[in-house]
């Protein structure tokens, strides 16, 4: 492809890193919000909108890391191969593993087998719970995380067309960027008007509601030499659209444009890499594992036994060895040696050894 490409690993950027207090953060809301610590209240409130926030970085650097596998791509399906190996197999597991020990327990057949044909395909919200697993808890969801990656998968199938008419507009691509940015704030601003009732949020929310968000991410990686010399100049503004967009509702449209900022001054900035790598790529893990993780933890009672700090700490400990065990066992098997994934994580440990 013609498209300028730049190959982002550890040495020049801190993308791994900001994945993972990403997840990290949506990690803390769903510890609070799951246990009902703090239901409704200011705790609760606040967590959940750096959740959303973290959410929406999330899309804006998989925006910037995927636009960069797809150019680097050899072939349409080389990058198809790319996205499935990255997304899919952890994925699958984390569906697996639940829907088996939802098996063992009622030996519900049609249970299990709806929860796993919905959630193999993304479709998540046709059947978000499993027979015997959390129907007592305060969401009965096994994995409300996973909402995003439908998300993720729409945005990785249009991707190569979004690319192919950037090109094609050579010096004005910018304005293919305004225009996808505007039309995901029209999307999310007038389904909820549109609709009265539960399906317009929820609508908004989807795809393209969250484009505004890719398409900072995609500007990223093709502007990459020119915010990092310029990283202080995107950082500040973006602090203060970022901060506008919270404060103030009418500002939301900004969030986007902020956020990006913020992400290519932490990104760019000089100094260390700062990479979490060294013994695992584990944000993906965090992001999927957590959810259930904590509902097992609140289903058994463990927050009553081991108190709260006992109960985050021990929370905190699981996810980090089930991402662990994930990163290892399936999501680097099944990488190919040249995956960015795996260059960020072989090049932190040797950082460090």
């Amino acid at each position: 492809m013609s498209v300028h490409a730049t190959v982002n690993t550890s040495d020049s950027n801190r993308f791994d890193l900001i994945r993972l207090l990403l997840a990290a953060a949506v990690f803390a809301y769903h510890a609070v919000s799951l246990r009902a610590i703090a239901p409704f209240g200011p705790l609760e409130g606040g967590l959940a909108q750096l959740a959303e926030v973290s959410i929406q970085g999330f899309f804006i650097v998989s925006g910037a890391l995927v636009a960069g596998s797809l150019a680097r791509a050899s072939s349409l399906s080389d990058y198809a191969g790319k996205r499935i190996r990255r997304l899919w197999p952890a994925y699958a597991v984390i569906i697996l593993i639940p829907a088996a020990i939802s098996f063992a327990l009622t030996q519900d057949w049609y249970g299990v087998a709806s929860y796993i044909l919905a959630n193999l395909s993304f479709l998540n919200f046709l059947e978000p719970n499993l027979p015997g697993l959390f129907g007592e808890n305060r969401f009965t969801e096994v994995n409300g995380a996973l909402w995003t990656l439908k998300i993720e998968v729409m945005f990785y199938l249009v991707l190569p067309l979004i690319l192919f008419v950037l090109t094609r507009l050579r010096g004005l691509w910018w304005l293919g960027i305004v225009v996808l940015y505007a039309m995901g704030e029209a999307w999310a601003l007038v389904l909820p008007k549109a609709f009265s009732g539960s399906p317009g949020p929820e609508l908004a929310r989807q795809l393209p509601g969250q484009m505004a968000y890719f398409a900072m991410g995609i500007t990223l990686w093709k502007m990459e030499p020119v915010l990092r010399r310029r990283w202080l100049g995107c950082a500040i503004p973006g602090m203060f659209l970022l901060g506008a967009s919270l404060l103030d509702p009418v500002l939301e449209p900004l969030r986007a444009l902020g956020l990006a900022g913020v992400i290519a001054g932490a990104a760019f900035a000089p100094g260390p890499a700062l990479s979490p790598a060294r013994f695992g790529d584990i944000s993906y893990g965090v992001y999927i594992t957590h959810f259930p993780i904590l509902q097992a933890m609140v289903a058994a009672g463990l927050y009553s036994t081991l108190g709260a700090p006992g109960f985050f700490v021990a929370a905190t400990l699981l996810v980090i060895a089930a991402s662990l065990a994930l990163w290892h066992l399936v999501e680097k098997p099944a990488l190919r040696p040249s995956s960015y994934y795996r260059q960020v994580a072989s090049e932190a440990k040797r950082r460090r050894d």
